[in-house]
């Protein structure tokens, strides 16, 4: 794959890590809804698609 793609894979993991992060702060200490719960969920699965991605470009 091209530098550019590798660079946007990149990018797009910084980005979902800083959504998750901001997510994960913004979890009450108590009462922690299950649409917050899911919405981290969401986050990391993305982001481990993208490094799966990511991964798989640098064995080529």
């Amino acid at each position: 794959m091209s530098i550019a793609k590798r660079e946007q894979l990149l990018k797009e993991i910084q980005e979902l890590k800083e959504r998750l992060r901001d997510r994960e702060a913004a979890l009450p200490a108590h009462s922690v809804r299950p649409h917050q719960i899911q919405e981290i969920e969401e986050l990391e699965e993305k982001i481990a698609a993208r490094e799966g991605k990511l991964a798989g470009m640098t064995k080529d």
